[in-house]
């Protein structure tokens, strides 16, 4: 069943063996100018992954594929880049996610005078990871795309009505997520 969220949230309702989580904004700009956008993801000039207010994605290599890395403790490799309309990345083995196996990708799409950015994840799990996805990830998940279609868009010189606003349970997360980081004991030297 599929139904559009009050975001720009397509929602898939799956078993909870499966996560589909889809995002599209559409923007009444160019195609080559949302593809000059995707390009530039994890590159010094990001123009679309929201740095300023999330942990930035980091690749070793760029959008390469076999490029490795990731964005706080969500690790995958670039799996596929198709210059300008494509980027997919394969999941790797995190901590917290044990069992989050499958890919992300973003997509620019061409719809008639407009373009499509979508952003999906599409992934298989068990039940415990399934829980901490719904309670936990899901939610920070969805603001972080927000953001990223909110500086799409500012980049693309379209004037922004309004920033996305955070959810009151997004918010708390953030402060929790610090608070803990604050309290974690300071890495050790490499050497």
């Amino acid at each position: 069943m599929l139904v559009v969220g009050p975001m720009s949230k397509l929602r898939v309702f799956r078993t909870w063996k499966a996560v589909l989580n889809i995002h599209e904004r559409r923007l009444p700009i160019s195609i080559e100018l949302a593809r000059s956008l995707l390009d530039s993801a994890s590159s010094s000039d990001d123009r679309l992954w929201p740095n300023e207010l999330w942990p930035p994605m980091v690749l070793d290599r760029g959008l390469a594929p076999g490029s490795r890395g990731g964005h706080a403790m969500v690790r995958y490799e670039v799996s596929e880049y198709v210059p300008g309309t494509r980027v997919e990345f394969e999941f790797r083995p995190m901590a917290r996610l044990r069992l989050f196996r499958g890919r992300h990708y973003f997509e620019v799409l061409a719809r008639g005078e407009q373009t499509v950015l979508r952003h999906t994840i599409d992934v298989d799990t068990d039940f415990a990871t399934w829980v901490q996805w719904k309670l936990v990830v899901e939610h920070l998940h969805d603001a972080l795309l927000e953001d990223l279609f909110d500086k799409a868009e500012r980049n693309a010189g379209l004037p922004a009505p309004h920033r996305s606003r955070w959810p009151l349970r997004v918010r708390f997360l953030r402060w929790l997520v610090a608070r803990s980081a604050a309290k974690a004991p300071p890495a050790r030297p490499a050497g």
